[in-house]
């Protein structure tokens, strides 16, 4: 019988051992570039030798924004078995403080069977768009030691407008719920070891978005590390075709010095420039 697909809400009903997914991939892990000792993320995870960046080629969004277009369409980059997988991380968990598995999500059943061979002795970081399956997180929790989720959109429909989804925010409320009560913050001389970061992206011209961003955090993960990024830059396949602006991110800001949230990391606005996307394509 075929083994049809459940890695993410989308349930798309592929057998990936002979078919690519919605998220354009087969079961079997591609990855578009690894960065050793990468140092662009939240300072609570980047420690002295950074994170080892595996950056997963396909995804089971598609933000017409999307800043790593170049893989996230799938079918880019180096093909992995699963003994191959195992390798690098044994190879690269002795240069690194982290590992960093950037939209590793359509390939979770996959990295279950890995990780359930071979559990690193350095912390995992679940870099995710937040559009998660329940069930299959639970299954992989125990592997994972701190979730870094990009909290994208806090209605459905915004959801559907920019990213082909018609349930992501319906979908991650009870990932963040899940997560909330299985990872409380750890911290070791000052770095993140287990817990969450709650990131969230600005996007020009949807100022309500980030507001109820920050209402919904407020209500229900106020003591949690919040990450909020002023970084959007337009691509050639973008609908959106402008950088933030300084008053738009000003606004924000001024909601969130009003609803007392803290705990966290504020982006520089001068990071919305494309020298901060990796290159992925030599």
């Amino acid at each position: 019988m075929a083994e049809v697909c459940e890695s993410c809400p989308r349930h798309c009903k592929v057998d990936r051992k002979k078919d690519v997914g919605f998220c354009n991939e087969s079961d079997t892990i591609r990855i578009a570039k690894v960065i050793d000792n990468f140092m662009w993320e939240e300072p609570c995870v980047t420690d002295k030798n950074g994170v080892c960046a595996i950056f997963f080629s396909g995804c089971n969004l598609k933000c017409d924004f999307c800043q790593n277009y170049e893989i996230s369409n799938g079918q880019v980059g180096k093909l992995y078995t699963k003994e191959e997988f195992i390798s690098l991380l044994e190879e690269k968990e002795k240069t690194n403080s982290y590992f960093d598995f950037v939209t590793p999500t359509h390939f979770s059943q996959t990295l279950l069977e890995i990780l359930q061979k071979y559990k690193p002795k350095i912390p995992i970081i679940w870099n995710t768009s937040g559009y998660e399956d329940l069930d299959m997180l639970k299954k992989l929790d125990k592997y994972i030691n701190i979730y870094l989720i990009d909290f994208k959109y806090s209605s459905d429909e915004i959801g559907k407008k920019y990213s082909k989804c018609y349930d992501y925010f319906s979908k991650l409320q009870p990932i963040l719920k899940f997560i909330d009560n299985t990872k409380q913050d750890v911290f070791e001389n000052g770095y993140l070891k287990q817990g969450i970061i709650i990131r969230h992206l600005v996007l020009p011209g949807e100022i309500e978005n980030s507001k109820k961003f920050l209402d919904f955090i407020k209500a229900n993960y106020s003591t949690r590390i919040i990450s909020l990024m002023s970084q959007f830059t337009p691509t050639l396949k973008s609908t959106i075709k402008r950088k933030l602006l300084p008053i738009e991110y000003k606004i924000i800001l001024s909601h969130l010095d009003n609803l007392g949230l803290q705990n966290g990391y504020l982006q520089e606005f001068s990071s919305a420039d494309s020298s901060f996307i990796p290159k992925f394509l030599d």
